[in-house]
């Protein structure tokens, strides 16, 4: 076979039609060889000559989409100093645009003996190892083109690409579990209806499948064990031949473009599946173990770890900046994706040992003409030193904001604490994000995350139950601020059923009455339950997917669920693009400030109310007439005023309305207590009049404020009429004789 020089970049194997470019960065490497494997697992090597920039480079004419290869590095062994070179190992390309198969656990995967793990493991390891796939990069993406939803405008639903569609009836069984059941026109109807702008898919970059879980009859469910950063996963792909599920994952796309829907991935940059000393070499650890990890200064034979999982990577290395901004590009550019949420976010800003919120990467970022003008979302912690960064991230950035999950969980729970923190979260934690100069959208706000109770479980269990997990309940987290409502589990007693009802329904409307960016767990608007474990990382099972056979009241949930969703769509005054100042000033032509905080009376709070650690209960007027903001025409955007009366108490509470100039009569948009989706049909609510809010509940109100335009057209026609009707009254026998005539 013909061996051409090549060329250094792009990094990986690129098909151009005629042949394959094949390149793999190793600064540490003596030799490089390529080696090709045909279908029945045969080996064929070849040496790669060329260095450019310790680039190993070569073209193989007649190399074509599904071909098999990988890589062996010959190096030092030599692990005191980092280096973890074994040529004995088949290695994935780091850059790899699809990979076969998955590890099987073989000895022959590690550099060292299991009974011995200072013996040096020279076993071959092709046949145990994956390997890369070759892909074909031309699709027909036809008139596809991102739906470019900004934040302000955004509903994100965080979804598993199997866990969402495993048991779903309308999708073939076939292809359930999978990229082309994200993409089937049952999945894509139910997104549409429920109202979501984004799915944010966990992991899809090839992961692993750690062996000790499956030794368990377990798998790793999540995902977050990433080893190929620019394949899609093989098992949530229907048709993997020939690295097939890189088209399918692009027609999944496609379908949800095509239903205004973007993608945005949630990507595990922070570290890699060849975990600790202990792990598999694999890819990165075999190519070049010093530059690829970070190591503990005093003993590089070490990995100095800040996400839990056994390594991170080395930020500061140039060639790791390259591989993370080369993949984030791809998976724009090629895979047409719209955004990403950076698992561990604080890990990618560790230059050294310190998060730095001017790091390389944030640099790199920031100065990218693709991947800035893309959502960027972190998960602002990590587990090391000073990991938890909740609002120190940059301006382009957004956050999942985990001080809005846990005060809003405190307050329906009944929590002691201080209103004004509730009232900072739901009005878009200007505390956090205004001293960069960031916006109410810098905050992503959610109830329930993948990680941890669902929905229904934070109102129905105290206590995590991870026995399914087998490690002795250890896992997982036990602070979950969590309430029963009364029994732990599943209950046949009525009354219990019908708050844990209403707790959901309260947790969902305060998410999407609140400013920022309201992210929703999927299966939550169903009313879903993994039986109390919070933890279902390994449950790849009935226990972690969604179960579509509903009850009334899950089908009850997803009505309202969907109602609460198409209510903030419809109305910009909860979905504001900047903080409110608390007066008239920075509104438009109300005299009333753009939000007003009040008792349950209707009077207007003062100094000591925020500072009542008993109170459960506030009411809270937003202004329809004071948005400063304007549509794409340039024109003033006004709106409905909205009244929030909350209830956290566990008894009824009667609000009044406050007095006519906040309105003179208020219809209902929602209320929790029974799950009322209005405008009803009943009485409007007049000010001054009392109400009762029973307890646990809340309760959303509307008054229709007349556009600026409609009321000077109003104006001007009660004026033409008063000038008609005077003329008449000026002349009535020369207006009785004209219409004689």
């Amino acid at each position: 076979m013909d061996i051409w020089p090549g060329r250094p970049y792009p990094l990986g194997a690129t098909y151009d039609g005629t042949g394959v470019n094949f390149a793999l960065f190793s600064e540490v490497a003596e030799r490089v060889e390529l080696c090709l494997i045909d279908d029945a697992g045969a080996e064929t090597r070849h040496e790669l000559v060329e260095v450019d920039g310790y680039v190993w480079h070569a073209y193989v004419p007649g190399v074509h989409p599904g071909q098999r290869y990988g890589f062996r590095v010959h190096g030092p062994y030599d692990p005191a100093n980092g280096h973890r070179c074994n040529p004995a190992k088949l290695l994935l390309s780091p850059y790899a645009k699809a990979i076969e198969g998955q590890i099987d656990g073989d000895e022959s995967l590690f550099s060292y003996r299991f009974g011995k793990p200072d013996a040096f493991n020279d076993d071959d390891s092709l046949g145990h190892n994956m390997l890369s796939v070759v892909t074909n990069p031309f699709f027909d993406w036809g008139h596809d083109r991102p739906p470019r939803h900004q934040y302000h405008e955004s509903v994100i639903y965080e979804m598993h690409v199997k866990g969402l569609t495993m048991t779903h009836p309308d999708v073939p069984d076939d292809v359930r579990g999978t990229y082309a059941a994200i993409g089937h026109p049952a999945i894509i109807e139910y997104l549409t209806n429920l109202g979501v702008t984004a799915v944010e898919l966990l992991p899809v970059h090839q992961f692993v499948n750690d062996s000790h879980l499956v030794d368990q009859g377990l798998s790793n469910y999540w995902g977050y064990n990433t080893i190929g950063f620019m394949a899609p996963h093989n098992g949530y792909a229907a048709d993997t031949a020939n690295g097939q599920q890189t088209t399918e994952f692009k027609a999944m796309v496609k379908a949800l473009h095509a239903a205004n829907i973007e993608v945005i991935l949630d990507v595990v940059y922070n570290h890699t599946a060849e975990g600790n000393e202990r792990g598999p070499t694999i890819a990165f650890r075999g190519i070049d173990n010093a530059a690829y990890y970070r190591l503990v200064d005093e003993d590089k034979s070490h990995y100095y770890d800040t996400t839990g999982t056994g390594n991170s990577l080395l930020m500061r290395n140039p060639h790791v900046l390259q591989l993370i901004m080369d993949s984030l590009r791809y998976w724009v550019l090629d895979m047409h994706v719209d955004g990403f949420r950076f698992d561990l976010a604080a890990t990618l800003a560790r230059q050294f040992h310190e998060v730095d919120k001017l790091s390389a990467f944030f640099d790199i970022i920031q100065q990218d003409p693709v991947i800035s003008q893309v959502k960027l979302i972190a998960e602002p912690w990590d587990l090391g030193d000073g990991g938890y960064q909740v609002g120190n991230f940059p301006p382009l950035w957004t956050e999942w904001n985990g001080k809005y999950r846990d005060t809003v969980r405190d307050f329906w729970r009944g929590e002691p604490a201080a209103l004004g923190e509730f009232a900072s979260r739901i009005t878009g934690s200007s505390d956090l994000y205004a001293h960069s100069d960031r916006r109410p959208t810098a905050s992503i706000n959610f109830i329930v995350a993948h990680d941890g109770f669902t929905l229904r479980d934070l109102v129905s269990y105290n206590e995590k139950h991870n026995e399914a997990n087998g490690e002795n309940g250890n896992d997982g987290e036990s602070h979950n601020r969590s309430w029963n409502c009364g029994t732990e589990g599943e209950t046949d007693d009525a009354a219990v059923k019908a708050l844990r009802l209403r707790q959901q329904r309260n947790f969902i409307t305060t998410l999407m009455v609140s400013q920022g960016v309201p992210m929703l767990a999927h299966g939550d608007e169903l009313g879903r339950t993994q039986r109390g474990n919070n933890n279902v990382y390994a449950q790849d099972n009935e226990l972690a997917w969604v179960d579509w056979d509903l009850d009334e009241d899950q089908q009850g949930l997803l009505r309202f669920t969907s109602a609460a969703i198409a209510l903030r769509q419809a109305h910009p005054v909860l979905r504001r693009r900047r903080f409110f100042a608390g007066d008239a000033s920075h509104g438009g032509q109300s005299e009333l400030g753009d939000i007003v905080w009040l008792r349950p009376d209707g009077t207007e709070m003062d100094d000591s109310d925020w500072s009542t650690g008993y109170a459960q209960s506030l009411m809270v007027f937003l202004n329809g007439d004071a948005i400063p903001e304007s549509d794409d025409m340039g024109r003033r955007i006004t709106d409905e005023h909205f009244l929030l009366m909350f209830n956290a108490s566990g008894s009824d509470i009667d609000f009044r309305v406050p007095p006519a100039p906040f309105g003179d009569h208020w219809v209902l948009r929602l209320e929790t207590a029974d799950g009322t989706v209005g405008p009803a049909d009943v009485k409007p609510w007049d000010a001054l009049t009392e109400h009762a809010v029973p307890a646990h509940s809340m309760v959303v109100l509307s008054t229709v404020v007349v556009p600026d335009e409609e009321r000077e057209a109003a104006e001007g026609r009660a004026r033409e009429a008063a000038r008609v009707a005077a003329k008449k009254s000026e002349n009535p026998r020369s207006s009785r004789a004209k219409k004689k005539a």
